[in-house]
């Protein structure tokens, strides 16, 4: 490598452009934290040499399987894969899904060098079934390589990654697909104005979500890129969902009350990202990246773990095409005394990802089979989750969206008891729309994760279950109050029901509180929800309506 640091891959007046190499050229190696500043601030940013020197230390010390790929095996290897075919003209492996190289500013020698080490980790990894990421981390990888062979060697070993709790890059298309549906649950968590704009502008939300990566992973300028790099070596996976988040930010900062460039606003993502440098800086997005207030990695790898379980469910684990969102509610089969499809399309768009693939099954109805509070719970029983929409006699419409099964409220005998889970959530859609999710959400300093405890050391409080001895059974992090350390119990008073009133949200007051004979209600302020009254503070009902989410292969 020359003075400057780049290789023989690396067209040097392009990546000039790109990357001015101005910065300092050696770091004294630091602890973690000191590290992950540093990332973040860019120190290595602006040295081509430091940036090699740091991939090589952050890669050499991922935990990896005992028996990993390495340079050598990489010169045995690439003359029998390669052949006499020209690198220009290689195939791409299956698994990268068509996903063209990036150029990165590398030149054609460069480009061939990617095809080649890509088809000799096709070769050694046998078991990668779906990773369309990969070109765009060999293309970065090669610039900061003495040679093809030591790149393959850093690829190898983030693909051998075998720490349990240092995910590092999607392998399978089940493990693909879930990132993407827990991007869109985290989408609808912390961009809500952002999802409300997606499920206008599309017809299919859910693609608009799955293209997430490429916006990273192909669209990204070299430069922006490769400091969402560093910083990933350093943090992992979750600076990824970070930084498509703060995209989708801006994309909605800049687009919000415009027309859409063209009628796909997938394509119009990607358009913005790859001319990101008109809107904001690599640092701008990255300030914004780690100003949105997530959930700890621990509760973002239980929901993942919950999207991979639904998949496995509806038997979703090689690629196929997706279902419409808006599809999910057809408007000749949906009928409503209380809302309408758009309505209820737009209650969808709210719902986990892991349901919003299931149609909505009519459960209980209130004109059909009486107003009794029994009955309802009656046909409600066996459904998780379910919806409840309630219209007063003065036309409003209010409801909520249940985790859990009701069956559970006999778990606490005649005693009316809490139960339920932070996926729960309030909403009103007449006379003005308006959401209320857990407080928790909302404000996650009110709590910090707590850790999980063993069901024959800990006592289930009457608030939560006892924590289940499968880990794909916690579900995901939103809804366990038995995650958190709470500041008060109040906190996750999710849902209860007895033989004469049924209660959702509590502490201070309750979010919804309906009689046994399903007649009259209140509404106002409780702490789990944070929430404004939902209606008028005390109404008579009109109708109430429950629905429950049918998997559409079980019609």
């Amino acid at each position: 490598m020359d003075s400057l640091g780049y290789n023989c891959f690396v067209d040097k007046d392009k990546m000039d452009a790109a990357i001015q190499d101005l910065g300092p050229k050696e770091l004294n190696w630091t602890e973690l934290q000191e590290l992950k500043q540093l990332a973040r601030e860019g120190f290595w940013a602006q040295s081509h040499t430091l940036r090699r020197k740091v991939y090589q230390r952050l890669i050499r010390d991922i935990p990896c399987r005992t028996v990993t790929p390495d340079a050598s095996v990489y010169s045995d290897i690439v003359g029998k894969i390669v052949g006499k075919h020209s690198s220009s003209s290689l195939p791409l492996p299956e698994f990268v899904d068509n996903t063209q190289v990036p150029n990165y500013c590398l030149n054609a020698r460069g480009e061939g060098a990617v095809r080649k080490i890509l088809l000799c980790i096709a070769n050694q990894f046998p078991d990668i079934s779906f990773c369309p990421a990969l070109p765009a981390v060999v293309a970065l990888l090669l610039h900061y390589s003495i040679d093809e062979a030591e790149c393959f060697e850093k690829a190898c070993r983030i693909l051998a990654c075998n720490d349990p709790s240092k995910k590092l890059i999607d392998q399978s298309f089940l493990a693909f697909e879930s990132s993407c549906m827990t991007f869109g649950d985290l989408v609808n968590k912390y961009c809500q104005a952002a999802h409300k704009l997606m499920v206008a502008v599309s017809e299919d939300v859910l693609q608009v979500y799955s293209d997430w990566q490429r916006w990273l992973f192909g669209e990204l300028p070299l430069n922006y890129f490769a400091r969402v790099f560093d910083v990933f070596l350093v943090e992992g996976y979750k600076v990824l969902y970070r930084v498509a988040l703060a995209i989708l930010k801006f994309f909605h900062k800049v687009r919000a009350g415009q027309p859409l460039e063209s009628d796909n606003v997938k394509q119009d993502i990607r358009m913005f990202v790859k001319d990101i440098a008109k809107t904001v800086s690599p640092e701008k997005l990255l300030e914004k990246a780690f100003a949105i207030r997530l959930f700890s990695r621990k509760e973002i790898h239980l929901l993942q773990m919950a999207n991979e379980k639904a998949l496995k469910q509806k038997g979703i684990t090689v690629k196929q095409k997706r279902q419409f969102v808006h599809l999910a509610v057809h408007a000749e089969n949906f009928h409503s005394e209380i809302v309408s499809v758009k309505e209820m399309r737009d209650i969808w768009s709210w719902v986990p990802e892991r349901f919003a693939l299931c149609q909505p099954l009519l459960l209980f109805s209130s004109l059909q089979h009486g107003y009794s509070l029994t009955r309802f719970f009656f046909q409600c029983e066996g459904h998780e989750p379910t919806l409840l929409l309630i219209k007063t006699t003065q036309k409003e419409v209010c409801g909520a969206y249940l985790s859990t099964d009701w069956s559970e409220r006999n778990k606490f005998g005649a005693k009316l008891s809490f139960f339920g889970t932070g996926e729960c959530f309030v909403f009103r859609l007449q006379p003005e729309v308006q959401r209320y999710e857990w407080v928790v959400i909302k404000h996650p300093e009110l709590t910090k994760p707590a850790s999980f405890m063993s069901s024959e050391t800990s006592t289930p409080s009457p608030l939560s279950h006892s924590v289940p001895s499968d880990p794909a059974d916690r579900l995901s992090p939103f809804l366990a109050a038995r995650h958190f350390n709470l500041p008060s119990k109040t906190a996750s008073m999710f849902m209860a029901g007895g033989s004469d009133c049924l209660i959702i949200g509590g502490g201070g007051g309750q979010a919804l509180y309906i009689d046994g004979d399903l007649n009259r209600g209140r509404t106002g302020h409780c702490d789990t929800f944070n929430n404004q009254p939902l209606c008028s503070e005390n109404f008579l009902i009109a109708a109430v309506e429950a629905w429950g989410f049918q998997d559409p292969d079980t019609q």
